[in-house]
């Protein structure tokens, strides 16, 4: 779209997005980045382009789709805007109390059960890195006898991963975290706290994205909190089958709080502890995927 088309006396405010601005910008994110957007909630990330337009230091729309056509730059700000969700170290500390003290060592005695000597572990939508670098906390303190524990926590945006990998984080974000282990895993940093190296060394980024990757990793436990809820029922429905195949037998999913299993894929799960979304696979076969979909 030819962005003379937009009337640019329109101002930059509230979330109202006209149709031809919307498109423009999903767009460039699909050919530039292959981020698509089809499947997302429209309301939702059209409240997220808006806030990153006024952000941006463009007066008008049509400002606003020149500088995201000439600046790689605002395109990686916009693409993080839209993935990037607040986070904070045991973000639902019941949750993370059920792994420690159930989930966990039960994968530990699943996988040695099948002679295996790696646990895989994936953290989808890490954002800022804390949900993984809590699951390695938990490893770290679990200390699992004969083990190689693998932790792969995954974003759709680099520049986001890059921010993870340094591990810095304020104090805000550290609330959840016990004094004793705060003591004992982080350095000072200016006002900011740093995760030691050991267990951030735990912990690898990779850039994926669930609604366009064609191969899921295999995984014993996926940790998919607070993400579905940004996709159509349909979509949920087709990456929850997609995680299912990636799963052993007795392999765990980890949903958010808001998040449920939906349609047919109820079929491939038993749920654990309801509460916590905490979900364990079912020797079930994976339901015969919609037209368009790819098997890990």
């Amino acid at each position: 779209m030819n962005s003379n088309s937009v009337d640019n006396t329109l101002p930059l405010i509230g979330d109202e997005l006209p149709d031809p601005v919307f498109e423009a910008i999903i767009e460039q994110l699909r050919t530039r980045r292959q981020f698509d957007l089809g499947a997302y909630k429209d309301r939702c990330i059209r409240r997220r382009i808006a806030k990153r337009l006024r952000n941006s230091g463009a007066s008008d729309f049509a400002g606003y789709l020149a500088l995201l056509a000439a600046d790689e730059g605002e395109l990686d700000a916009l693409l993080a805007t839209l993935s990037i969700h607040v986070s904070q170290f045991f973000r639902n500390p019941d949750t993370f109390m059920a792994l420690e003290r159930h989930v966990l060592p039960d994968l530990f005695r699943l996988v040695r059960a099948t002679g295996r000597r790696e646990l895989r572990l994936w953290s989808v939508g890490c954002a800022g890195g804390e949900e993984p670098y809590s699951l390695a906390l938990l490893v770290d303190e679990l200390a699992p006898v004969g083990l190689k524990i693998d932790i792969l926590a995954t974003d759709v945006s680099e520049p986001v991963l890059e921010s993870a990998r340094e591990a810095r984080y304020e104090p805000a974000r550290l609330a959840e975290v016990p004094p004793p282990v705060l003591a004992r895993y982080f350095t000072a940093e200016g006002e900011r706290f740093r995760l030691i190296e050991p267990v951030r060394s735990r912990v690898r980024f990779e850039r994926h994205n669930v609604m366009t990757s064609a191969e899921f990793p295999l995984a014993d436990l996926i940790l998919c909190r607070n993400v579905l809820i940004y996709f159509t029922r349909e979509e949920q429905a087709r990456i929850l089958a997609r995680f299912a195949s990636a799963l052993p037998e007795g392999g765990a999913l980890v949903l958010g709080r808001a998040e449920t299993l939906v349609g047919r894929e109820r079929l491939l799960f038993r749920t654990e502890f309801p509460t916590e979304r905490i979900y364990r696979r079912l020797a079930t076969a994976v339901p015969t995927p919609a037209p368009g979909w790819q098997g890990a």
